[in-house]
C-alpha cells in the first residue's frame, strides 16, 4: 500500500469544514495513520514549500501558511498519492471541477485549502518533514477486501 501526505490549511479550520473534508477521503477508503493539529514555524514552512521559493506567490502561500493552524495526515491505499490527487482536484480553481475538494470549497487559487504530495518522493520527503515514526497509528481495518 502507498503513503501520501495531506495538509488543510488554515482556511479549512476557519471555515469549519476539516470533517467534511476528511469524510471525503475516509468514503473513498483511504486509511488514516497519522494525523495532528499544528502551527508550522516559518522555517517549516519555508522547508515544505522550497521548491517554490522566488516565484511570485511563494512569500503569500508562506503568510497564508503561518496564518493559522494547519491539519496534517498521513493516508494510506493502493495509489493513495493519485487517489488523493484526483480527490482535491487541480490547483487552479477555474480548471477545478465540481466534486472535488477544491472545486467544491476552494474560494481562491492563491488561499488554496488543501496541500497534498505529488508524487511518492514528495510524499516520503513530506511525510518526515511533519512525522517522527513513532507517531504513526498502523492499524488493521479488517475490510482489505471491500475496497
Amino acid at each position: 500500500m502507498e503513503k501520501t501526505f495531506v495538509m488543510l490549511k488554515p482556511g479549512v479550520l476557519q471555515r469549519r469544514i476539516a470533517g467534511e473534508l476528511l469524510s471525503r477521503f475516509e468514503r473513498k477508503g483511504l486509511k488514516t495513520l497519522a494525523l495532528k493539529l499544528l502551527r508550522m514555524d516559518r522555517g517549516m514552512v519555508e522547508a515544505h514549500y522550497a521548491e517554490h521559493k522566488g516565484r511570485d506567490f511563494y512569500e503569500k502561500l508562506v503568510e497564508y501558511t503561518l496564518s493559522g493552524p494547519v491539519i496534517a495526515m498521513v493516508l494510506e491505499g493502493e495509489g493513495a498519492v493519485a487517489v488523493v490527487r484526483r480527490l482535491i482536484g487541480p490547483t487552479s480553481l477555474p480548471d477545478a471541477p465540481a466534486g472535488t475538494i477544491r472545486g467544491d470549497y476552494a474560494a481562491r487559487t492563491r488561499l488554496n485549502i488543501v496541500h497534498a504530495s505529488d508524487s511518492a518522493a514528495s510524499a516520503e520527503r513530506e511525510i518526515a518533514l511533519f512525522f517522527k515514526p513513532e507517531e504513526f497509528c498502523p492499524w488493521d481495518d479488517g475490510n482489505q477486501d471491500w475496497f
